[in-house]
């Protein structure tokens, strides 16, 4: 099972601690040791994104800060685990090292499974 992990929050951004970046760099090392995080990352403020959407058959470009948002995406990781229950573990896990390392922080992270037709190995034409 394949599970994503997205941490939003409401906050004004900021850098995590040192004491966080420590303990989320051990955490990260032994998942990839272990085999179970197959991907993760911090992301750029919206300033510096782009929303790409498509309504009534037209695509548009709209360029950061999104005035409408209210929770920024800050991260993401993706986990490989044999069961659901090893990633709520995860999860739990990793916004403890937050809740340790960062007081007063608040956010959320929402796991989601990623469908099996997506997680086919990707093939050239």
């Amino acid at each position: 099972m394949r599970f994503m992990y997205v941490i939003t929050s409401s906050a004004e951004p900021a850098a995590p601690t040192p004491a966080l970046l420590d303990a989320m760099h051990k955490m990260a090392a032994r998942e990839i040791a272990a085999g179970r995080m197959l991907a993760d990352g911090g992301l750029t403020p919206p300033e510096m994104g782009a929303r790409i959407t498509c309504g009534r058959g037209k695509v548009a470009v709209i360029d950061g800060p999104f005035a409408e948002t209210k929770e920024v995406i800050a991260g993401f990781a993706v986990f490989e685990v044999a069961a659901r229950e090893e990633g709520l573990e995860l999860g739990r896990e990793f916004m403890q090292l937050h809740a340790d390392h960062m007081p007063g922080w608040e956010g959320a992270m929402e796991m989601r499974e990623i469908a099996g037709s997506m997680t086919r190995p990707v093939t050239p034409p």
